[in-house]
């Protein structure tokens, strides 16, 4: 049969599932004010959450390093491509996060795959959250080790599972911020239970880096969590720092382990010099202008309070993801849509990203964003929802 004969059909029932995923062309820099497929919105659905992917500092820093360095790195690090600035940013990313050794990925899938599979495998022993990230996920089914998932933040059934292992090696991994409801793992119970069981604990730090902590070095800051406490630390550069790429720190026997057994590492071109440059730049700028997070707990406050006042669902989150669930696939795409022709720009999150049932619409805040908007926002949501909710309730 013909490959396009073959596939057509999943595809055609994904649509009629209202699971169909179309991209959209942006047309402008990352900020609130956005032109996508030629149209102007107000935009809620960017992890640019301190406003520095188009900050002209990291912007500068990009220029002068590409002037420098060129475009393409040219090799992997293990070849000829590991340059000065990658090698900069990671001895200050291990000094930002408080660990011995840093080491870059080129994006975040690849550093939970690489880390993962590197640490783990026949005979060990994986558990994860089950709302972990899905690159976590399919790490923990490539590693080759007995998986299991536990209930979301339930300490509880997690020891229940780690007291029926006899595995060589435990290791316990779960997201700093769930990328999906906003909400933050446990991490003191996560690492006392750890060592309590002889195990080790990984933390996914994609949304908590620059956005969590007095400094803005996440998780791990926040929770006062050491490196030996929390050995394992991952985290992107592509959302608060507004670059990217990806980062594991630890000790250095854990960094040297992963040079040498960690295959996307080992086996992929490094980023160009010039993004690193400018996510060092980046750093600069989380560690100095505090401001940003401060503007940023402003936002998230004051709409979580407007939203409550429209009776609004929203999880339990304090972070800059602010998901409301809508519940039906069909009725979050039409919101979706019908807030899009106010000129406002929100994605629906449907499954398999999120449980049937539980489809939402997933806000996110920047530091860039203005009070003013936010309440633009509110006023625009409780139109539509209301809107959508008469047109439903009338089918």
């Amino acid at each position: 049969m013909n490959i396009d004969q073959t596939l057509a059909p999943a595809l055609a029932e994904r649509r009629s599932a209202h699971l169909y995923r179309a991209r959209k062309l942006l047309q402008s820099p990352q900020t609130p004010q956005v032109i996508v497929d030629g149209k102007p919105y107000l935009a809620f659905c960017s992890n640019d959450y301190l406003g520095l992917a188009n900050h002209p500092d990291v912007i500068s820093a990009l220029q002068a390093s590409a002037q420098t360095f060129g475009v393409g790195s040219g090799a992997s690090h293990l070849v000829a491509g590991h340059s000065s600035e990658h090698h900069a940013l990671e001895e200050e990313l291990a000094a930002f996060t408080g660990r011995e050794r840093a080491l870059l990925f080129s994006t975040g899938y690849m550093a939970n795959v690489g880390a993962i599979t590197a640490l783990v495998g026949q005979g060990d022993a994986i558990f994860e959250d089950r709302l972990n990230h899905a690159s976590l996920l399919d790490a923990g089914l490539l590693s080759g080790a007995r998986f299991q998932r536990f209930l979301h933040n339930d300490v509880d059934n997690l020891q229940n599972r780690l007291d029926k292992t006899d595995a060589a090696r435990k290791l316990i991994v779960v997201d700093g911020v769930f990328s999906m409801d906003g909400d933050c793992a446990p991490l003191p119970e996560l690492a006392a239970l750890a060592q309590k069981n002889n195990a080790w604990l990984m933390v996914d730090d994609a949304h908590g880096f620059g956005c969590l902590g007095k400094t803005g070095a996440g998780s791990a800051e926040h929770f006062g969590l050491t490196q030996e406490q929390l050995p394992i630390l991952m985290g992107t550069l592509g959302k608060a720092a507004g670059s990217f790429g990806a980062f594991i720190a630890g000790s250095e026997i854990l960094i040297e382990t992963l040079i040498q057994f960690a295959r996307p590492y080992i086996y992929t071109t490094a980023m160009p010099p010039a993004v690193a440059a400018a996510t060092r730049a980046s750093l600069r700028i989380i560690q100095h202008e505090h401001w940003r997070r401060e503007h940023l707990a402003q936002l998230i406050a004051h709409f979580r309070k407007g939203a409550a006042a429209l009776g609004l669902q929203l999880m339990d989150s304090f972070s800059p993801i602010q998901p409301i669930v809508i519940g039906d696939e069909a009725k979050a795409l039409l919101i979706s849509q019908k807030l899009a022709e106010r000129g406002i720009l929100i994605v629906a999150i449907r499954p398999p990203t999120v449980p049937v049932g539980s489809s939402r619409l997933r806000i996110t805040f920047s530091a860039q964003h203005a009070i003013e908007q936010v309440d633009q926002l509110l006023a625009v949501l409780a139109d539509v929802i209301d809107a959508v909710g008469r047109e439903v309730a009338h089918d």
